[in-house]
C-alpha cells in the first residue's frame, strides 16, 4: 500500500464514482442511496481516509462552521455559573444544525474578555460577546475584523444585535418587595463593577467608574429602596463563597441590615449560609433576595425569593440572532427580556431585631 495519505480522489477512483459523489457521502448524504453511501464509507475506512479536510472545506465555502463565544473571565465561569451554563446550552442547541460548533473564548483571571490577539486568530463566522465590560478591547477587535457580532447582556450598544434583560426593572421589583415588607436597613451584594478582580466594600469612586452595564442597572434598581447609602459589597465572580464572604461583612455593619439584595442566586445562597453561621434565621431575622431564578433558587434552604430572567429565552434569542446574521441580515432591533419577581420563603416581614447567638 502506498505511504501517501489517501484523499477524496483516492476513494473516488477505488469506488469508481466522481469526486463530488464521495463528497456528498459525507456532506450531503440525502443525495445518495444508502447502499452507495455505505460502500463509499466502507472503502474510505479500508483506505484510511477520515473524511474531507475541514480546513480545506472552510476555505472553499468561506465558512468556518463555528460560533465563537467570548467570556468575561476564565472557562470555570461557564461551569460554575448556572445562569451562564443554561444560556450557553440553549444557544448551542439553537445554532447547532449538525454543521456548527461553539468555540469558547475565555477572558483573563480578572475579567475583561479575551485578548485582542486571540480574537484576531479565532476561526469563526459569528462572535457572541457574553457580559463583557463596556470598554472591552475584544469588542473592538471583532469589529476590526468585520465579523458579525451578537451581544448578550453587555456591553450596551444600540447598533449591534443584542439580547439583554430589563435588569433595572427587575432590581426595582426586589427593592420594592423588601420595602413593602417593612425592611428599612438593607445591604447589597453586588456583581463586579470594574474588571480588576476586586472583592470587598464598594466606594462611591468605584460606582462612578463602573464598567459593567448589568451591575450598573441592577444597582440603580436596588437604590429605588428608601434606605440611604446602603452598604455594598462587591464580588468578583458569581459564586457562593463570595456571597458568604460578602454577607459576613454586610451583617457586621451598624445598623445591621434586615434584608440583603443580591445580584445573583449564587451570591444569595452563599449569604444564607453566612446568616446561619452567625446564628440568624432566614427569613425570621434576615430576608434575602436573589436574581436569575436558576434551578438552585427553588431548592435552596429556605427556597429563595428572586428576580426571574428567562435564561432559556435569552439563549434561544441569542441563537436566533446568530442565525439571522449568518443569513446576511442586519442586526434587527435589540431584544429586551422582561423580569418578574418570584416570591418564596427567604423573604418575610421585618420583625423585632434579635441579637445573634
Amino acid at each position: 500500500m502506498s505511504s501517501r495519505r489517501p484523499t477524496l480522489d483516492t476513494v473516488a477512483r477505488e469506488v469508481g464514482v466522481s469526486r463530488a459523489t464521495v463528497s456528498n457521502a459525507y456532506n450531503r448524504p440525502d443525495q445518495l442511496s444508502e447502499r452507495l453511501r455505505e460502500e463509499i464509507l466502507s472503502v474510505a475506512a479500508r483506505l484510511g481516509y477520515a473524511g474531507p479536510d475541514p480546513v480545506a472545506r472552510s476555505l472553499a465555502t468561506q465558512r468556518a462552521g463555528a460560533v465563537a463565544v467570548m467570556l468575561d473571565k476564565g472557562l470555570s465561569a461557564a461551569f460554575s455559573d448556572p445562569a451562564l451554563s443554561i444560556m450557553l446550552d440553549t444557544l448551542a442547541s439553537t445554532v447547532d444544525t449538525g454543521e456548527r460548533s461553539l468555540v469558547l473564548m475565555p477572558g483573563g483571571p480578572n475579567g475583561g474578555g479575551p485578548l485582542p490577539a486571540a480574537v484576531a486568530r479565532v476561526h469563526a463566522d459569528v462572535v457572541v460577546a457574553y457580559s463583557l465590560p463596556n470598554d472591552a478591547r475584544a469588542i473592538a477587535a471583532v469589529q476590526q475584523r468585520g465579523l458579525p457580532l451578537v451581544v448578550v447582556d453587555q456591553p450596551a450598544d444600540a447598533h449591534t444585535a443584542s439580547v439583554r434583560v430589563n435588569d433595572r426593572e427587575g432590581a426595582q421589583m426586589a427593592a420594592h418587595h423588601v420595602a413593602e415588607l417593612g425592611h428599612r436597613d438593607i445591604g447589597i451584594l453586588s456583581l463586579d463593577l470594574i474588571a480588576d478582580g476586586h472583592r470587598g466594600p464598594v466606594s462611591p469612586q468605584r460606582i462612578a467608574a463602573a464598567q459593567f452595564h448589568v451591575t450598573i442597572e441592577r444597582l440603580a434598581g436596588y437604590r429605588a429602596h428608601p434606605a440611604k447609602n446602603p452598604p455594598i459589597w462587591e464580588a468578583s465572580e458569581s459564586v457562593r463563597e463570595f456571597g458568604r464572604e460578602g454577607a459576613h461583612w454586610l451583617l457586621a455593619q451598624s445598623p445591621r441590615p434586615t434584608a440583603l439584595l443580591c445580584m445573583s442566586d449564587e451570591l444569595a445562597i452563599g449569604a444564607i449560609r453566612a446568616a446561619r453561621e452567625i446564628g440568624l434565621v432566614v427569613p425570621d431575622d434576615l430576608t434575602i433576595v436573589g436574581f436569575d431564578d436558576t434551578p438552585a433558587a427553588a431548592w435552596s434552604d429556605p427556597p429563595l425569593t428572586t428576580v426571574r430572567q428567562d435564561l432559556l429565552q435569552k439563549g434561544r434569542q441569542a441563537g436566533e440572532l446568530v442565525l439571522r446574521l449568518l443569513e446576511g441580515l442586519g442586526p434587527g432591533e435589540p431584544v429586551i427580556i422582561g423580569a418578574t419577581l418570584v416570591t418564596r420563603t427567604s423573604s418575610a416581614a421585618a420583625r423585632q431585631r434579635r441579637l445573634p447567638r
